[in-house]
């Protein structure tokens, strides 16, 4: 358990770690890991960082042994692409004696991934960022947050919810009292496999939401367009062994709604650079930050071929941004071939 006067850690000082220190804030003192030197400062002699003042009692540093000996809690935020790497060098600085509770809303994909082609091939090459936390730590104690956390809405002082997500209930409670106040909202839950996919998968839907909002198409579709991606969610959540249930709370469709509607979704606006044209690669030099849903997207259609499930939001979305399928010719097809069936997944 966290002691009295102990700092909580955050590592990754993107949007979505810097949002998360400003909450715990309220309730407790950060220390928070900067990659750059640069930004350690900004954040500790100018106090401004993400077009945010930073509270006082919110410290950074660029050294990872300095959050294993200060902070007992522990929130790494960091992009799914570099997580592993970063917790390599996280390792010989924590123990089990330390609690982690990740933010991070994607996938750890090995190199044998892309050869991978059963499901069972696919489980072995890719894991969830707990998952990624037991293998290269000795922490036992671990969770995600996960739900509807758009950053630059927390930044603004907006309210918000989230859903805290355990094996252990020290975790969960430990993260309501840390992260609950007046502004935000904790849920708690043990599916924790089930509330990570669904952060996952979700980012996929956002950037489809976003070409299609970007096409020009109205309420009607977007609304049909979250309906039916939340369909091919919980069937690939299920089809690689993820409980349903998340997939219908907070951090399910509270958190796909929130992220394949709103323009401050990094995914979403991923979507909409699609549409305006923009390559890939021209999209990864515009944007801050990464939007997590590109690298997803293999992972689902992956997982949608090996189990021979009709998912065709994702099959159009894969040919969009890794085959370079023209956009109007792809969206004109998933159109032409609905499917007939509406809820197939209770």
């Amino acid at each position: 358990m966290n002691k009295p006067n102990h700092k909580i850690g955050i590592v990754g000082s993107g949007s979505f770690g810097t949002a998360i220190a400003t909450i715990i804030s309220k309730n407790a003192d950060v220390l928070i890991y900067c990659r750059r030197q640069e930004i350690a400062d900004k954040i500790n002699i100018s106090r401004r960082h993400k077009n945010t003042d930073i509270p006082d009692n919110i410290k950074a540093t660029t050294d990872l042994a300095e959050i294993g000996e200060q902070c007992n809690l522990i929130f790494p935020i960091v992009p799914s692409e570099q997580f592993r790497s970063v917790m390599k060098a996280l390792s010989p600085h924590v123990g089990p004696e330390h609690i982690m509770i990740h933010g991070t809303k994607g996938l750890d994909v090995k190199p044998s991934f892309m050869e991978a082609t059963a499901i069972t091939e696919i489980k072995n090459s890719v894991f969830t960022m707990n998952e990624v936390m037991r293998q290269e730590t000795s922490v036992l104690r671990t969770g995600c947050l996960a739900g509807p956390n758009l950053a630059k809405e927390i930044l603004e002082g907006q309210p918000a919810a989230t859903v805290i997500a355990s094996e252990f209930n020290e975790v969960i409670e430990l993260g309501r009292s840390t992260l609950a106040s007046i502004n935000f909202i904790v849920y708690g839950s043990h599916n924790l496999k089930g509330i990570e996919l669904a952060g996952a998968l979700k980012n996929v839907v956002a950037i489809s939401s976003g070409i299609m909002n970007g096409m020009g198409f109205g309420k009607n579709m977007e609304a049909l367009l979250i309906t039916r991606g939340l369909r091919e969610m919980i069937h690939i959540a299920r089809a690689v062994g993820a409980e349903v249930r998340p997939f219908l709370g907070t951090a399910g469709i509270g958190d796909l709604i929130a992220t394949s509607t709103s323009s401050k979704s990094r995914n979403y606006t991923f979507g909409t650079l699609i549409a305006d044209g923009k390559s890939v690669e021209e999209i990864k030099n515009i944007m801050e930050e990464v939007a997590e849903g590109y690298r997803t997207v293999r992972f689902a259609y992956k997982v949608s071929q090996a189990a021979s499930l009709q998912t065709p939001m994702i099959e159009t979305l894969y040919k969009i941004v890794y085959e370079s399928v023209p956009v109007q010719k792809a969206l004109l097809n998933l159109i032409r071939h609905p499917l007939e069936v509406d809820v197939d997944f209770l």
